[in-house]
């Protein structure tokens, strides 16, 4: 929401510093919000107003030094302008206190608004008064909250107070947000404040959990009873932890919330705060010198590796269904007769499947679905039973708004591909805060946390997930000589224990479509598409029943347009003739006829179904009825191709409502063309299937009759068009 004193900050920074470009201090967007833009360039004024030349948007070393120098506290006796008051009064406002008018006096109104801000920092008492030190001035001048905002917690944010106004006149320790929110800032706090209270000097204490802190908080365990500084530091690991303690003295509910954390943790059940569940409150990784029972690994497991993992305590081992490089990791995917080895010696497998999750642009619906065919599809191969959990990777720092925006999308196309299209189920690789969230979502049902990256945000000040599987903590080696193996070492829930016995498996099925070579074929493949359909009187753009104008405002699409919408989806369907072993042709060519071949009836009828005129309409895509597809869907579910529960008329509308998804359509395209086949009389399409049964699924596709057949000996072209193609693709 925009805020008017807001924008006279903005006015002010702009007004003021109007030779800006020049200066180095940007021109702001005047729009009454509060955001970085406006707190750098504040920042950036405070800087040339003290005489710094080099003006940066970080209130670093040399800004908080300069501050503290010349001008230890700030007040109506000390600000040494109305411009460096202006900038001070604007920053209020940015904070969302009362800065008076931004006329540059340090009154009345500024100072209730400074001992309002401290207080809410939790420095009143340690900076009494209304005057700002450098310390407060760095803080103002971040986008941090110093009230507890919206799904924060009061207890966390009592926390952030407690160590602000112990430690803030420590060298390193700043202003920390308290806002009821765990962060990456708090946690670094926290430790800062351990090493503190450990007697570390300003310099060697650095917020980091190495051999020094470990060792001291070895030599500072609490137990019930204990009090003072150790107990509340303990405590307050427990709340940023989302344990439901009281902040202060270990008392016998705090035992008992110890307790439960211990054995959630899978950490040995004391009830006091030793050093593994200290460390496990601090760091994602805990204690690295436990030795958990699952690893997981790019090493082929060899009988001697097998034995040496047995004989070090290991139980489940993590192996990869598949591994996209032919070059690095030879030995990453499951190998042939690994899966015989690991249950010969007594151990377990959980099947990881990951190609390139490192980034979000890779996360969709799209390649979510694609990728859950994939792992089906290699699952079955090596042999794993139905009930496996496969677990899904996300290998990089997914952000929170990343998460909303790629990766929960991802995870629901995984999730419902994975539920329709097999027996397994459906877990998650990777930071806490993805993993718990993809969770909430229902997605996921255990998770398998990427806890070693203690630095990820996605780790720091978040909790583990309720649904933990294993929690992979450390790198070491096992054995040695022939036995020798580098793992990941992971403490195990026994939410789930993989697998231990394997069907024979599968080899793949040869002649199997592959995705398109795009880079290859898309020029050549559209240019004999679109010769193919003038050939039989469908031009690149307009139609038989249209005037070029209609067909234009009516959303007519070019045989270009078509044509990309189809090779847009070209994963889905090479995944979907991959699963129903059917030639991808099949699928494409009434999916981009239909596109294509939209006419101004089928808008009309369409319209009719959203206005409660008709009940059903062929729709979507692949201009496909409900009817039809309730028909093609129950087929495939009595066949057991599909799971779920059988559709009925009063599924008509909902049913129609999913044609809209392209995802729900083109595969309800693939699974019509299969009940076609059972309509027909005819054995279930494959890739030897020959061209009269072709030409008879695609004209059974357009129903029954003479308009029927004809449609079957139009589309007969294009599917050969588009099958020679994809031909090329599959024999490079």
């Amino acid at each position: 929401m925009a805020d008017e004193m807001v924008r006279l900050a903005q006015k002010f920074i702009n007004t003021t510093y109007n030779q800006g470009a020049t200066l180095g201090i940007p021109k702001l967007e005047e729009d009454g919000r509060t955001g970085w833009p406006t707190m750098y360039a504040l920042t950036r004024a405070l800087q040339y107003e003290m005489g710094i030349t080099a003006l940066s948007n970080s209130f670093g070393p040399t800004t908080l030094s300069t501050l503290q120098s010349k001008y230890p506290k700030l007040d109506d006796s000390t600000v040494p302008s109305a411009n460096f008051c202006r900038i001070l009064q604007a920053a209020l406002y940015c904070k969302g206190y009362d800065g008076g008018e931004i006329d540059g006096r340090y009154g009345d109104r500024v100072k209730a608004a400074v001992t309002g801000l401290k207080s809410d920092m939790g420095l009143d008492t340690v900076f009494p008064g209304s005057a700002l030190e450098p310390k407060v001035v760095k803080g103002l001048l971040t986008m941090d909250a110093y009230v507890t905002v919206s799904g924060g917690s009061d207890a966390v944010r009592a926390i952030q107070q407690w160590l602000n106004g112990r430690y803030v006149n420590r060298r390193d320790f700043f202003v920390i947000p308290c806002d009821g929110y765990h962060s990456r800032d708090v946690a670094r706090s926290m430790l800062l404040a351990i090493q503190y209270e450990l007697g570390m000097a300003d310099g060697t204490a650095n917020g980091n959990f190495g051999p020094g802190t470990q060792a001291g908080l070895k030599a500072h365990p609490v137990a019930l009873g204990a009090t003072g500084t150790w107990s509340t530091l303990f405590t307050a690991a427990m709340i940023l932890n989302r344990r439901d303690v009281p902040l202060g003295d270990f008392t016998a509910a705090v035992e008992s919330g110890v307790e439960a954390f211990q054995s959630f943790s899978a950490l040995p059940v004391t009830g006091a705060g030793d050093f593994p569940t200290w460390a496990s409150l601090l760091v994602s990784y805990g204690d690295q010198s436990r030795r958990g029972a699952a690893c997981d690994g790019v090493t082929k497991i060899t009988p001697a590796r097998a034995q040496a993992l047995k004989d070090a305590g290991y139980r489940y081992v993590g192996r990869y269904l598949s591994n996209p490089s032919t070059t690095s990791l030879p030995e990453k995917q499951i190998q042939p007769g690994e899966l015989a080895t690991i249950k010969q010696y007594g151990l377990r497998c959980f099947p990881i499947y990951q190609t390139y999750s490192r980034s979000a642009e890779y996360f969709s619906y799209a390649q979510g679905t694609s990728d859950a065919f994939r792992a089906i599809e290699w699952a079955r191969i090596h042999g794993f039973k139905p009930g496996t959990t496969i677990y899904f990777a996300v290998d990089y720092d997914a952000t929170d708004a990343e998460v909303s925006s790629s990766v929960l999308p991802h995870f629901r196309g995984v999730h419902h591909t994975i539920s329709e299209n097999s027996s397994y189920r459906v877990g998650i690789y990777g930071p806490r805060n993805v993993c718990r969230r993809v969770a909430d979502a229902g997605y996921t049902e255990t998770s398998f946390v990427s806890d070693m990256s203690s630095g990820f945000s996605g780790n720091l000040g978040h909790p583990l997930p309720g649904n933990w599987a294993f929690d992979q903590i450390s790198t070491i080696t096992v054995g040695s000589g022939e036995a020798a193996i580098e793992i990941d070492n992971g403490i195990a829930s026994g939410r789930d224990t993989g697998q231990g016995d394997f069907d024979p498996g599968t080899d793949p099925v040869a002649g199997l479509d592959v995705d398109l070579d795009r880079t290859a074929y898309r020029d050549s493949m559209l240019r004999d598409v679109q010769s193919y359909l003038t050939s039989i009187g469908v031009p690149e753009t307009g139609g038989a029943c249209w005037t070029d104008s209609d067909w234009a405002a009516l959303g007519g699409v070019s045989t270009t347009k078509a044509y990309d919408t189809v090779l847009g989806a070209d994963a889905l369907f090479t995944s979907l003739a991959r699963e129903l072993k059917l030639r991808k042709a099949l699928i494409q060519a009434p999916v981009l006829w239909e596109l294509r071949t939209l006419s101004p009836l089928d808008t009309v009828a369409d319209d009719a179904v959203r206005n409660g005129i008709a009940d059903d309409s062929a729709t979507g895509w692949g201009r496909i009825s409900a009817r039809d597809a309730i028909a093609a869907r129950n087929h495939c579910l009595q066949e057991g191709l599909i799971n779920g529960s059988p559709l009925t008329e009063a599924d008509l509308r909902q049913v129609w409502d999913n044609l809209q998804d392209p995802f729900y359509n083109i595969r309800s395209v693939a699974y019509l063309m299969v009940f076609n086949a059972h309509r027909l009389g005819i054995g279930r399409p494959g890739p030897t299937t020959g061209q009269a049964d072709t030409q008879a699924l695609l004209a059974r596709y357009d129903g029954v009759g003479e308009d029927a057949q004809q449609y079957g000996r139009e589309l007969i072209g294009l599917y050969g068009v588009l099958e020679s193609y994809n031909a090329l693709s599959r024999t490079k």
